[in-house]
């Protein structure tokens, strides 16, 4: 059994995230190069790791990023609404001469770590360079929803660099907002009528309570800017 077979988050009807198995939580902040663009990822303060905890979903709990039970009294919906279809199957293909990308459009966080050095579609085009490959599987595997899969055009094999199990509070100074809960690791996401979501390496959690493809992050808070007091 490996670490992440023990966590699992359940999303609740018309409620919060409850998390399961002592699941790491902390602040990941977007940090831009000197050219203001989302380049890399800054650790920032962490939660103790319970047994069990409950994160909010609304957006509108005081308690952030924990649920005090706010959602009962907005009349929060947070109706499930994404596709149980595996992801490859609802992402558009782009083919480069040595590097394939997939783009599920639809999980979209809206963190930009796929324009740095160029535009990630543009750039796949260019993949027989091998520091543009380089960068094209950075800007990929930076991507916090996992919209972005890259492979190996001759093996077929992904492209994709191991996160630990754990939560991470998503902050974006650059635009004065706060993010997605980003589910890394495999850890497990469970639908409201006890059916688990694809498990994958990379996912965004909507908990501004915005989102149009519940549970899933498309990148409303930027939208809406939506602040969680964090930082």
């Amino acid at each position: 059994m490996n670490e992440a077979d023990a966590m699992k988050i359940v999303v609740m009807q018309r409620g919060p995230y409850r998390v399961v198995g002592k699941v790491p939580l902390g602040v990941q902040v977007i940090t831009p190069n000197d050219r203001g663009e989302s380049w890399d990822w800054t650790p920032g303060r962490s939660f103790k790791a319970a047994e069990e905890y409950f994160l909010c979903r609304c957006g509108q709990s005081k308690n952030k990023p924990h649920c005090d039970n706010t959602h009962l009294s907005v009349g929060f919906e947070g109706e499930e609404t994404a596709s149980r279809r595996p992801l490859e199957r609802q992402s558009e293909h782009f083919d480069g001469p040595a590097i394939l990308l997939s783009d599920a459009e639809k999980y979209g966080a809206f963190a930009r770590f796929c324009d740095p050095g160029g535009k990630i579609w543009a750039l796949i085009e260019r993949t027989d360079d091998s520091k543009v490959r380089e960068l094209v599987t950075r800007e990929a595997n930076h991507c916090p929803a996992g919209r972005l899969v890259v492979r190996d055009k001759a093996t077929g094999k992904t492209i994709e660099h191991p996160l630990p199990p754990s939560l991470g509070l998503v902050e974006d100074p650059a635009l004065q907002c706060s993010g997605p809960l980003w589910v890394r690791g495999g850890v497990r996401v469970d639908s409201q009528d006890g059916k688990a979501y694809e498990q994958r390496n990379r996912m965004t959690l909507c908990r501004c309570g915005a989102s149009d493809n519940m549970p899933f992050c498309n990148g409303s808070h930027a939208s809406i800017r939506f602040q969680d007091g964090l930082v």
